[in-house]
């Protein structure tokens, strides 16, 4: 059984590795975990691509410089690419003397001991781990009660690699988690992808509906202005001025289109400043004012702040569409140990219930999925002619 030591590092390992849903997040992780945990010099972690190579491969214990100097990995590669195709564990004294071995590019490192493991699930090779040049006489690095690393010593190997049967079952165990940590994030960005693509049908359904009808209006509006250039200029007149309005009012609906299927700057610039670039768009497009106000919020996980966006996103929609406001207000805040995202603003309202009732949520049932997915909650307050004000929570910040 292993120490409490070991124990502990196998949980911060685990814990580290369900931190994230993004998957190359997650692969890093466990490349990383695997190695730190097992006390080895070098680990790679590789994804097959359904056709005897790698999707991709990322690998831990090689500086930037030197992984450039080896080069791209070979699509088929030895012992490494075997491993895609078969779910056994490989335990070696030396590579270099398997007949799978392949040779390496000249500015790879030299590594003798190795051992692999099959990341699965149901049978399936979602991956697999490779860990090389163990660190004689440690079993893992852990940390100590002080936070310094400390070592135990490794049992004296029987069969001449320096990896023990007991890493193999650490690693194992590992894997294992692995599994279920990469499942879970292929899941989560699927769904994300789901979510996307419906946000955009339901564009290309609004464009539909409100664009192209006003197109239509122009064209007949305009149809109507010329037979009446001759015998009834005022009318004409009249009718050019309607165009005027309508083309605006089209202009306006695609810009509103635009700015939603705009992909939004997350990775890039965080969420406050995103925040503010679309709130300065809205602005300028809009007859409304948009204003932000924002007390500086402390890093939030990626959900949480992609889900805070697109609820911000969905409440200025409804408002400067639907609502007529002269003001639409939205803050971003702390409130105890929550982050607090609020949209008001002043326009004609609506009877939330009314609403319900007569099946037009007005994307009021996607915000509090959104809400939800992410451990927040939803409150939503308005009356006819009393404006709207949404607040989503979640925790943390």
């Amino acid at each position: 059984m292993a120490p409490r030591t070991g124990l502990a590092a196998v949980s911060a390992a685990l814990l580290a590795m369900n931190r994230t849903l993004e998957v190359r997040d997650v692969l890093q992780t466990i490349v990383s975990s695997a190695r730190d945990l097992l006390g080895a010099r070098y680990a790679a972690l590789g994804i097959p691509d359904g056709n005897g190579g790698f999707a991709q491969f990322l690998v831990d214990g090689v500086s930037d410089r030197q992984w450039k100097a080896i080069g791209p990995l070979p699509r088929q590669h030895g012992i490494l690419a075997a491993m895609l195709t078969s779910a056994t564990p490989v335990r070696l004294a030396d590579v270099r003397l398997d007949p799978r071995f392949g040779g390496w590019p000249s500015a790879h490192p030299e590594m003798s001991d190795f051992l692999g493991m099959p990341i699965t699930d149901d049978g399936e090779v979602l991956g697999a781990l490779f860990l090389a040049g163990k660190q004689r006489g440690l079993a893992g690095k852990q940390r100590g009660p002080a936070g310094k690393r400390s070592a135990r010593p490794a049992p004296a190997p029987a069969d001449g690699c320096a990896f023990t049967a007991e890493d193999e079952d650490l690693l194992s165990l590992l894997a294992e988690h692995a599994a279920i940590a990469l499942t879970n994030a292929r899941l989560y960005e699927r769904s994300r992808e789901l979510t996307i693509a419906d946000e955009r049908a339901r564009i290309a359904h609004e464009l539909h509906d409100a664009v192209s009808q006003k197109l239509f209006s122009l064209r007949l509006t305009a149809q109507a202005a010329t037979a009446l250039l001759d015998r009834d200029p005022a009318r004409a007149r009249s009718e050019l001025g309607q165009i005027a309005e309508l083309a605006a009012e089209a202009a306006e609906e695609l810009r509103a289109a635009v700015i939603e299927l705009r992909p939004a700057a997350l990775d890039e610039d965080g969420l406050l400043a995103t925040l503010r670039a679309q709130v300065n768009v809205l602005d300028r497009a809009h007859p409304a004012r948009v204003t932000l106000s924002c007390q500086e919020p402390r890093a939030l996980p990626a959900a949480q702040e992609e889900a805070l966006l697109r609820v911000a996103q969905e409440a200025l929609h409804n408002a400067l569409r639907h609502a007529a406001p002269t003001l639409v207000e939205v803050s971003l805040c702390r409130r105890g140990g929550a982050t607090v995202l609020r949209v008001a603003d002043d326009g004609t309202g609506f009877d939330p219930e009314a609403v319900r009732a007569r099946g037009r949520h007005l994307g009021l049932v996607s915000m509090r999925d959104r809400a939800a997915a992410v451990g927040g909650t939803l409150t939503v307050r308005s009356a006819p002619g009393a404006g709207c004000v949404i607040e989503m929570e979640v925790p943390g910040g």
